[in-house]
């Protein structure tokens, strides 16, 4: 007896008149595109991840570019920010061009926002473009500039005011934007708006943090003979206030005091004790024509019994006339040792029992050490910060600070102590301080 029933209804979507075969393919068809949005989805996904990580703003912008360009497989990418009169250009970021094509642009100004670039300035909706040249706002391009035909145009919003503009030209299979270009990269676009919205918040509270720091510290006086220099830079963290500082003054004995030290924390309490504890030291130094461990000494008894300090290290040296010229005098209190670099650049660093931390143990004698200082020597004092990492051992974070002392030791000493800071062997997640100590040459 014949089957008379119906097979199986086709899944929704797939035309129910097409052979079983041409069904299947259909389905095959579909879910190859579910597969690529959902590799899209995720792209932009991890993105926007990756563009919310950075907290630098010129990082930012450009990973914005770059990432819109992964996701539509576009060849070049722009971002045009608008300056503060919101009608043109004040900034062009650029992505995708090779060498020789930047050759051929050196010496042209960045586009201001003319032709099709300007059209999405006042007419901030998505802009797709399939022929460049023929849009009614098109000027051309300038000599040299690469040939592009298609164009994807999104504006990006900073709290509902448009900040600039993101360009997008030629896909690499040949083919025009789309769509789904076009709505992965408005997604995009949102994304970019609050990522540099937050950057710009962090370094209002960076700088702002960064301020109030600097404050804390002293401006160094004329140490003449010697010569000084020093620096402080910030944790790259917000609000990640540290309790880094330094200190040079020369004493009614004939002696120059030199102090560096980092109160353990990175808040207004660490920031408040460096500063009670740079203003302690200082009356110390005045009162006290000691070695450098009874000053230590006193202060740690003076604040322990004054004050709830946190546990801070220090290392205070006293740069002293000699027959032979100059002689280091110091002690630390759980610190990192000086760093002596010669005229003939050679390092050494000044290791020798450290003592305890200060607000360990205020009844602790602390040791006290000497070093000949010969003519030109540059004396080095700096915080953890400067060596840290914590993908590698201090050790090697030390190393690499005596290599790069002793290649850029000739430098002015205000050069040099800068050069260290910018090129410091550390993460940024800490704060540092760094002061130089240079007798003079013969």
């Amino acid at each position: 007896m014949a089957d008379n029933s119906e097979g199986p209804e086709p899944p929704p979507g797939v035309d129910p008149m097409l052979r079983p075969d041409d069904q299947l393919e259909q389905i095959a068809q579909q879910l190859r595109e579910l597969a690529v949005a959902k590799d899209r989805l995720q792209g932009l996904l991890d993105a926007v991840l990756t563009i919310s990580r950075e907290m630098d703003l010129p990082t930012v912008l450009h990973r914005i570019v770059t990432t819109a360009m992964d996701l539509v497989g576009a060849r070049y990418g722009a971002l045009g920010v608008l300056d503060d009169s919101g009608e043109q250009l004040g900034q062009f970021i650029t992505a995708g061009l090779s060498e020789s094509e930047r050759g051929d642009l050196s010496g042209i100004e960045f586009p201001r926002g003319r032709g099709v670039l300007g059209h999405l300035i006042h007419h901030p909706e998505p802009l797709r473009v399939d022929e460049i040249g023929s849009h009614s706002a098109s000027v051309g391009f300038p000599p040299g500039h690469p040939q592009m035909r298609t164009l994807l145009g999104v504006a990006i919003s900073v709290r509902g005011t448009i900040y600039g503009d993101l360009y997008l030209s030629e896909r690499r299979d040949g083919r025009p934007f789309d769509r789904d270009d076009e709505d992965i990269v408005v997604a995009l676009a949102g994304a970019a708006g609050i990522a540099i919205e937050n950057v710009r918040l962090f370094e209002q509270v960076r700088d702002g943090a960064e301020h109030f720091q600097r404050l804390l510290l002293p401006t160094l006086p004329d140490l003449s003979p010697l010569s000084a220099a020093a620096v402080y830079r910030p944790a790259l963290t917000p609000a990640h206030l540290g309790g880094d500082w330094y200190d040079a003054l020369w004493l009614p004995d004939n002696a120059c005091a030199v102090v560096i030290g980092d109160v353990v924390g990175h808040d207004m309490r660490a920031a408040a004790a460096m500063a009670q504890t740079r203003s302690m030291l200082r009356a110390l130094l005045f009162d006290r024509f000691t070695p450098p461990s009874s000053v230590l000494t006193q202060l740690d008894r003076t604040l322990s019994a004054i004050t709830d300090l946190p546990v801070t290290t220090a290392c205070l040296a006293r740069m002293e006339q000699a027959e032979a010229g100059w002689k280091l005098h110091w002690s630390t209190a759980g610190h990192l040792p000086p760093l002596i670099i010669t005229p003939d650049r050679h390092t050494e660093y000044l290791d020798a029992e450290p003592g305890l931390p200060l607000a360990v143990d205020p009844e602790q004698d602390r040791p006290d050490h000497t070093h000949p200082v010969a003519a030109g020597t540059t004396v080095l004092f700096f915080t953890d910060g400067l060596v840290e990492h914590p993908e590698y051992p201090i050790d090697r974070g030390l190393a690499a600070l005596a290599e790069l002392a002793a290649d850029h030791a000739h430098l002015p000493l205000d050069d040099f102590v800068c050069f260290l800071a910018d090129h410091r062997p550390r993460d940024g997640h800490d704060d540092m301080a760094l002061l130089a100590l240079r007798t003079p040459s013969d």
